[in-house]
Parts: structure tokens; C-alpha cells; sequence
């Protein structure tokens, strides 16, 4: 051809091995709209080759909102731009990162800002307060307004400024005539008809003279006649419902029966549309299987639920028919009849089914009359004779002689029933029931109750020693047999049997199962757990073996001992007690509050000599004891032998000559009133125990008392250099000041030792007490504020808070206080003062017993809780209070340290004593925070008067 020349060879497979000059490589792309084999016809079929992979097609409207008014500098756009960008695990990893990166960033520092919110925000209510927080305390004054005033209080009601609006609502419009006669004709009451009335049924109006046929129409007497035939027919069947009722007992009230028809239920359309979707269901269910017994009875349930009784019956029948092996069957059939008919059908229940416990109980509890109850059981027995049940049922309806006769066969017919055993052996005398027993538990070796029980018929017999016996061959006969019975059944059962008044059988029972389970190292607490625990049950005896038991493997503990004389003294006799203390001082000599218990109780029994013997016994075991010389100084001295007393200290000040000691042989001296012999003995003290603030203060109330104030000051300064912690000290150098008048030195001492002493709450009471005494009440209130800032939850500081407040504001006060500290006794005793001024009687006597449970060591609860019966009790409550405040014995309290210290007037005083003294002082009035104030009000009001 003309053109280019063309080089080219193609081998049999068509590949050319040969290109034109100048043209393109086969491997480019093919021409537009090429389509191969065209030019050979090769035409009417595509593949995917040829149309490539599917693509998804462009939306036809970009909806992305570009612009610049959607455009933020922070946050971007608020469109996703990358919507249509896949989201693989990258982008989920890359999210999961920078969402904890963001949780981080939001965790720090987050304590702090949450602090300064509220700081903030504690300003601002500060400045303004929510409108509910300044209504507070009339909120609270809503508690006392009574039922009768809250009904008391004006409805309110619509208050209109302008009359125009009230006139506007009001419209008269004129009432139609038809109103009126409608109005009439219903207030009108017929008392007799007509004839023709009576024989037209209301159908003809008379009217003119013509007779005008109404087409259907009713008159009003004729929907009253409806009325009464609807309202009788509900009551014939409210009585039928009533006669067909399953106990078969008509209970109809004859003049009330009318009103009764009121309380008729009316199933809503839900629950008739429920009761079919069930009544269907339930159907099915029959049909389908016939022998299910639960559907029958699910059926006959429904029908009496839907007040179908008839039909609950019939359906019941014919589950019968269909399932007549089936006991429930039978009884709910039984259920669902009257009495007589009941009977009946229990009757062909048995013929079906006679092995049936159920239904033969049933059916004897049918019966009324007791013989034929013990005819129908009898038959019973005679048909299952293995059924422990009919055995009880017909036991317990024979008298004590038939009864035994039957138990024999019971237990011949079913020897497995510990019961029967047990109730026989009850029933016999001693030797049958022995008799009975052993071959019981020759029958059931596995069972402990028979041994137990056999234990129990010993000691009631009076066999002591055998208990022990039987019970440790019971232990190891259950152990022969594999019966492994944990240590709290044992427990239990130990309980159980103390409970039954068999406490020698309790005992033997805790001594031989007391170490089972329980490692050698822990046998010591958790047998004290165990005795702890058996006392907060009222199980004495429990308690004592396990004491007992405890006492032989640890007969070296003194806190075994301790508890176990504790445990004797509450629950044991005088005797026991000795017994026990006597055999612990020859385990522990050296325990000294062993020899001490054994002395006080020889004291409180009136046996002194005893006393003092046991104590020299324990001079002997403890030679150097301080505790057994001041025991037996008080001793002494209790009794009014104040020379022996003195003997005493003297060698235990050689012997022992402690802190105490001194202390108590100086105490001695100022009760005896031989002041010169205290002072010679304070100088000696204070050389040989220095820093003992005791001993300067003591110095300074002696030289206090024999008016040598500059001594006693000097005394208090010494004490004050050498102890600067002490509170006493400083409180005492203030008091002396300012019973000398200086006011101003007894301020600053009590400054300087608030500076020293942080948070002493005693030196601010002392300095607001101060304030009051001198008549400063705005000083002192000032000084109160302070002392409640510094000292939050100091209880004596609030009870002085609220005795200082306005009468009107105490309840404030009392609440602030309470929130404060709630069981703080201080508190708890200024309230219950409060009641007592208000005459709320049962209040104060319950918040006066909450003071002294919360601490019995506080004489002052008491004082308080005692004045208050000597007003308000009776003459038992106020032996109550005696009775349970000398058995506490307390020592702390101001007004109780105030008397009981007092030795010129309450020497030698019982705890009874100094409870009516103080109970003298803490009357109405009288307390010291109250009495403050009214001393003011009274030097008030004379300067005035003045």
C-alpha cells in the first residue's frame, strides 16, 4: 500500500514479531468507543470486564453547606466534610485515643475546679440566699402546729382589683320552659296507677279526650318498672352467686341486702376480653393433652375467678374423668364443692386413687364430728399404713392411754420416723422410755435427737453423771456411722436443750463439741466469740462450760479468768463467784485484778475481815503491786479506820512510792482536815515527782483554803511552768484570779493558754463563763463563736451555746448543735432540758435515758435524769434511776467532780448520796449554764431598780 512501508511476520499463534515505524506499542490503550471483534460480527454479549466494577453514583445534589457563615474558627465546619469517606479501624483506633486523650485532660485538676465552683458559689448564696433557706426556722416552727390548727387556717381565695372583671363573669340567662317542666315531672312522685295505665302498660296517653298510640315510645313509669325488674334480677343473682358459694353457707344480711347490691363487681371489657383469650388457651391446652392435670385446674380457676361457679364445677368434673389419677385433680374438685358434695367426691377419689395421703386428710377434715374424723383416719391407716402423716393426724386426735397404744404400732409401721420414737418415749414412764430409746436408736443409729433426748430423760430423772456419758458415746457412735454434724448444729442444739431446761445436757453437749473444727491458735477467740455470743442470747449455762472448758486448756490466762468472774457476778451466785476467783488467784497469783474483785465482792457482802484477808494474800504475791496498796487503803479508809489507812500508805510509800500513792496519802490528810501534815507531805511529793500537775494543784487548793492566796498563786505559776499542757492547771489560776476580783488576769490567762494550748475546749468554756460571770453577755457571745469555730464538735461548748440563747432561739440552737454532734451526751442533756422546761415529759425522760446509755460514766446525765422523775416520775422510776447509776459508778461529770470532790461535806459519800446532791443542783435554774444568766438578769434588774 502506499504510505509507510510495514515489516511485519506473524507465526501461527498471529503474534507479530515486527512494527510499523512510527506507530504505537500494542500494550497502550485502546481507541474510543472500540469495541473488539466488531469487525468480525462478534457481537451480543457483555461481561463485567467490559463494563468494570460496580461504583456507587454521585449524589445528584451536594448538600454540604460550604459557606462562610457555617464556618467556625474552633470547631470548623459543622458538616462532616469526610462524610463519604470510609470508616475503617484506623479511624475507630484514632477516636478510641483522642477520647481518652480528652477524659485525661478533663480528669486533671477537675478536685480543684469542683472546689472553686463551690467556693463560688457558697459566696454568692452568702450574699444572696435561696428564698427556701430564709424561711429555715419558720419551717421549723411547723412542727409544732397542731392538726386542728392546720384545718383552722383561711382558704385562700380570689382578690380582684377591678370590679369590671368580676361583673363581666357574671351572666344571667333565662331558663327555657322545657327545663322547668322536665325539672318538675322528675320531682314529681307517683303513689298509684290508673287502670288503664296498669292494662295499657303506658303505650296510650290519654289527651283531650283522644287516645294517641305512641309508635315504641315509653313513659317514665314504665322505665321505672324496667328498672325494678333489672334491679331484682341482680339480686337473684347476688343470691344465687351466695347459695352456690364453695363453703356452702348462705350469709345474707335482710336489711341490708339492698344496699349490698352496690358492691357488685363489673368486669371491664379488658378483663372479659382476658377471661376469653384464657377460657381459649386453656381449652387448648385440655384438648391437646387431656392428662395435664394443671390445665384442668388452671380452667376451673378461671371459670371461678369469672364468677362462673357452675361452670368452674363441670370443668373440674371432667378433668377428673380425664386425668383420675391425679390427686390435685381430685382435691381442687373437693374445693369447688359444698361441704356434702365435697365428701362425696373424696369419696370416689379415694376408690381411684387410695394410696393418697392428701386426699385421705382431706376428707378427714371434712368431718365435724371427731369419731368420724377417727373413723376416716383409721381406714386410712388400714390402706397406707407407712404414711407418717396419717399417723400424726389420727395420734392427735386420741387421748394420752390410746395414744400410747397407737404410737407402738406407729413406730412397728414406720420404725424410720424419729418422731414417733421420741413423742412414745414422752408418753412412757422412765424405764419404758429408756427401754423405748435404746431400741429407737438401735432402729435409726444415725440420728443425734434420740441421744440427746435420752440425756434429756436422765437429768430430768435426776441421773446427773449419766449426761456426760451419754453424750460422749453419742459422739462417737455418730462418728462410727458417718454422721458428721457441724459445730454450730451442736451449738444449737445445746441451746435448744438449755431452752428446755435441761442445762446440764447443754454443758455436756459444749464440752464435747466446743473443739470441733477449730485450729489450736484460734481456740482462744473464738470461744470467747461463742461465750459473747450464747450471753446476748440469755443462754447463762451455755456460757459457763464454755468458760469452763476454756479455763482447762488456758488455766493460765488472766483474760479467761476475768471474763469468767464477770460472767459469775452477772448471772452466778456469791458462792460460785468466791469458788471461781479463789481457784484463779492459785492459776495467776500475780494478777491483780483478780485479787482485787475477790476483796470488793468480800466487801460488798459486809465481810471486811475477808476482805482484808484476801488482800494480805495478795501483799504477799504482790509486794510492790500500787494497786493492791491503794485498794486496801480504801479499803480502810471506807470503813472509818483511817489509822490503819495511814499505816498503810506509809510502807506502800516506801515500798511502792508512786504518783499515786502520794497523791492518795495527801488526800487522806486534807479529808482528816490535818492541813500542816498535807503540806509536809505535798513538799516531800514534789520533790521526788516534779512535774505531777496533780500535786501542785492539790498544793494550791490546800493553801487556797487556808487563805494564803499569794502561796497558792505561786504554787499554780510553778505548776503552770513545769506542766504548760495542763488545762486544769490554767483553769485554776483563772478561778483563783477571779474570786480575788482581778478580771483582767484571770482574761489574760486564760489568753496565753489558749495560745499555747490549741483547741482546748475547755479554756474557751472556762473564758465565756468568765465573760458571763463579770456580766460581758456580748464578750462572751463573741468568745462563743469563736470557741464553736475553732472546736466544732466539742459537746460541752454547744450545751453552753444553747443555754446562752434567747429562750425563742434555743430550739435553733439545739438543732445546729445536733447536726454538730448528735451523740455527743453533753448535748443530748442540754435538750433534754429544754423538753423538761416545756413539759414534754416523755421526750425528756427519752432523751435523759439516751444521755446516760451514750455514757454512764457522766454523773451529770444522771444528777439531771433523777431531778427530773423527783419532779415528773413516779417513785418506781425514780428507784430505777438509783438502781441503774449505782451500778454504773460514774466519776466524771462538773457539778458530779463538784460534790463528789467536796470533802468537807461529801466525806465518804455513796454513789447514791452524791446523785441526790447533785440531782439538788441540776434542778430547773439551778445548772450552771442556766443559772449564769439568771444571776445577770437579777443584778440587772436591781440596778435599775436602783
Amino acid at each position: 500500500s502506499t504510505g509507510k512501508t510495514v515489516v511485519c511476520r506473524l507465526d501461527e499463534r498471529g503474534r507479530g514479531d515486527g512494527m510499523s515505524k512510527g506507530s504505537k506499542s500494542f500494550n497502550s490503550s485502546a481507541p474510543v468507543n472500540y469495541v473488539a471483534g466488531l469487525g468480525r460480527g462478534a457481537t451480543g454479549f457483555t461481561t463485567r470486564s467490559d463494563i468494570g466494577p460496580a461504583r456507587q453514583a454521585p449524589d445528584a445534589e451536594d448538600k454540604t453547606n460550604l459557606a462562610e457563615s457555617n464556618f467556625d474558627k474552633f470547631s470548623g465546619y459543622s458538616e462532616n466534610l469526610f462524610n463519604e469517606m470510609p470508616y475503617d479501624e484506623d479511624d475507630e483506633a484514632a477516636d478510641q485515643v483522642w477520647g481518652e486523650v480528652d477524659a485525661k485532660m478533663d480528669e486533671r485538676r477537675r478536685s480543684r475546679r469542683e472546689r472553686l465552683i463551690e467556693s463560688a458559689l457558697d459566696k454568692y448564696r452568702a450574699v444572696r440566699p435561696k428564698l427556701q433557706h430564709q424561711f429555715n426556722d419558720l419551717k421549723r416552727d411547723l412542727v409544732h402546729v397542731s392538726a386542728d390548727d392546720w384545718e383552722n387556717l383561711p382558704e385562700p381565695g380570689e382578690h380582684r382589683k377591678h370590679r369590671a372583671a368580676e361583673k363581666r363573669n357574671e351572666k344571667f340567662i333565662p331558663t327555657p320552659d322545657t327545663l322547668l317542666e322536665k325539672a318538675r315531672m322528675e320531682a314529681e312522685v307517683h303513689t298509684s296507677l290508673d287502670p288503664k295505665q296498669m292494662t295499657k302498660g303506658g303505650m296510650e296517653t290519654p289527651m283531650g279526650g283522644m287516645e294517641t298510640p305512641l309508635s315504641g315510645g315509653a313513659t317514665p313509669l314504665t322505665d321505672l318498672k324496667s328498672i325494678g325488674e333489672a334491679r331484682g334480677a341482680v339480686l337473684s343473682v347476688k343470691l344465687d352467686q351466695m347459695s352456690d358459694s364453695v363453703s356452702g353457707q348462705t350469709v345474707v344480711d335482710p336489711k341490708g341486702y339492698l344496699t349490698d347490691l352496690n358492691s357488685i363487681k363489673v368486669s371491664t371489657e379488658a378483663e372479659i376480653g382476658d377471661i376469653k383469650k384464657a377460657r381459649l388457651l386453656l381449652k387448648s391446652v385440655t384438648s391437646t393433652n387431656p392428662g395435664h392435670g394443671p390445665g384442668w385446674i388452671a380452667a376451673a380457676r378461671l371459670e371461678e375467678v369469672a364468677g362462673k361457679l357452675v361452670n368452674a364445677r363441670q370443668v373440674i368434673r371432667d378433668g377428673c374423668r380425664a386425668c383420675p389419677a391425679n390427686e390435685d385433680v381430685w382435691l381442687e374438685a373437693a374445693r369447688l364443692q359444698t361441704p356434702e358434695n365435697a365428701k362425696a367426691v373424696l369419696a370416689e377419689a379415694v376408690k381411684k386413687i387410695p394410696s393418697s395421703v392428701k386426699i385421705w386428710l382431706q376428707a378427714a377434715s371434712l368431718e365435724s364430728n371427731i369419731q368420724m374424723r377417727r373413723r376416716v383416719l383409721r381406714k386410712a391407716l388400714e390402706v397406707v399404713p407407712n404414711s407418717v402423716k396419717l399417723w400424726q393426724a389420727a395420734i392427735d386426735l386420741e387421748p394420752p392411754e390410746d395414744a400410747r397404744m397407737m404410737l407402738g404400732r406407729a413406730v412397728e409401721c414406720v420404725p424410720h420416723s424419729v418422731d414417733m420414737w421420741l413423742a412414745l418415749a414422752r408418753l412412757e414412764t422412765y424405764q419404758n422410755a429408756k427401754r423405748v430409746l435404746n431400741k429407737a436408736r438401735e432402729t435409726i443409729p444415725t440420728e443425734p435427737q434420740i441421744w440427746i433426748t435420752a440425756a434429756k430423760l436422765e437429768e430430768a430423772n435426776g441421773m446427773i453423771d449419766l449426761v456426760d456419758r451419754i453424750i460422749e458415746r453419742a459422739i462417737r457412735s455418730l462418728a462410727l456411722h458417718s454422721v458428721n454434724m457441724e459445730r454450730e448444729q451442736w451449738l444449737a442444739e445445746a441451746e435448744a436443750a438449755e431452752r428446755g431446761s435441761s442445762p446440764r445436757t447443754a454443758q455436756a453437749i459444749i464440752r464435747e463439741a466446743i473443739a470441733l473444727g477449730v485450729e489450736d491458735e484460734d481456740r482462744k477467740r473464738i470461744w470467747m466469740e461463742d461465750a459473747d455470743s450464747f450471753v446476748a442470747r440469755n443462754c447463762h449455762e451455755c456460757a459457763r462450760a464454755i468458760y469452763a472448758h476454756a479455763l482447762q486448756v488456758f488455766p493460765t490466762k488472766k483474760g479467761v479468768w476475768v471474763r469468767a468472774a464477770q460472767h459469775e457476778k452477772n448471772h452466778g451466785t456469791r458462792e460460785s463467784l468466791d469458788t471461781l476467783l479463789r481457784k484463779a488467784v492459785s492459776y495467776c497469783p500475780h494478777a491483780q485484778v483478780l485479787w482485787l474483785m475477790g476483796a470488793k465482792e468480800k466487801w460488798l457482802a459486809g465481810d471486811v475481815d475477808g476482805a482484808r484477808t484476801i488482800l494480805a494474800e495478795a501483799f504477799r504475791s504482790n509486794p510492790d503491786s500500787e494497786q493492791v496498796w491503794l485498794a486496801a487503803v480504801k479499803l480502810e479508809s471506807e470503813n472509818n479506820e483511817p489509822e490503819r489507812a495511814r499505816i498503810l500508805l506509809q510502807k506502800a510509800r516506801e515500798r511502792a512510792g508512786t504518783e499515786r500513792v502520794w497523791m492518795k496519802a495527801i488526800v487522806l490528810e486534807r479529808h482528816l482536815r490535818e492541813y500542816n501534815s498535807a503540806l509536809t507531805l505535798l513538799n516531800k511529793a514534789l520533790r521526788q515527782h516534779p512535774k505531777f500537775w496533780k500535786l501542785h494543784l492539790l498544793k494550791a487548793q490546800i493553801q487556797e483554803r487556808l487563805e494564803m492566796i499569794p502561796e497558792a498563786r505561786d504554787a499554780l505559776d510553778r505548776g503552770m511552768k513545769v506542766c504548760p499542757d495542763c488545762v486544769p492547771m490554767w483553769i485554776s489560776a483563772a478561778r483563783l484570779e477571779d474570786k480575788q476580783g482581778n478580771v483582767s488576769k484571770a482574761r489574760s490567762i486564760l489568753e496565753v493558754a489558749r495560745l499555747k494550748i490549741a483547741q482546748a475546749a475547755p479554756l474557751w468554756l472556762e473564758a465565756v463563763r468568765l465573760e458571763r460571770r463579770a456580766g460581758n453577755r456580748k464578750a462572751a457571745l463573741t468568745l462563743m463563736a469563736k470557741a464553736l469555730q475553732q472546736c466544732r464538735s466539742a459537746g460541752r461548748l454547744w450545751a453552753e451555746a444553747i443555754a446562752m440563747e434567747p429562750r425563742a432561739q434555743q430550739k435553733t440552737k439545739s438543732s445546729d448543735a445536733l447536726k454538730a454532734c448528735d451523740n455527743d451526751p453533753h448535748v443530748i442533756l442540754a435538750v433534754s432540758r429544754l423538753f423538761w422546761r416545756d413539759r414534754k415529759e416523755e421526750k425528756c425522760r427519752s432523751w435523759c435515758n439516751r444521755a446516760v446509755t451514750l455514757d454512764p460514766d457522766l454523773g451529770d446525765a444522771w444528777g439531771n435524769y433523777y431531778a427530773f422523775e423527783l419532779q415528773h416520775g413516779t417513785p418506781e422510776q425514780q428507784a430505777e434511776v438509783v438502781r441503774r447509776c449505782v451500778a454504773a459508778d460514774p466519776h466524771h461529770g462538773e457539778e458530779w467532780l463538784q460534790v463528789d470532790k467536796d470533802d468537807l461535806v461529801a466525806l465518804n459519800w455513796s454513789v447514791e448520796q452524791v446523785l441526790k446532791k447533785v440531782a439538788q443542783n441540776m434542778a430547773l435554774g439551778k445548772y450552771v449554764p442556766e443559772a449564769l444568766d439568771r444571776v445577770q438578769q437579777l443584778s440587772a434588774s436591781s440596778s435599775r431598780q436602783g
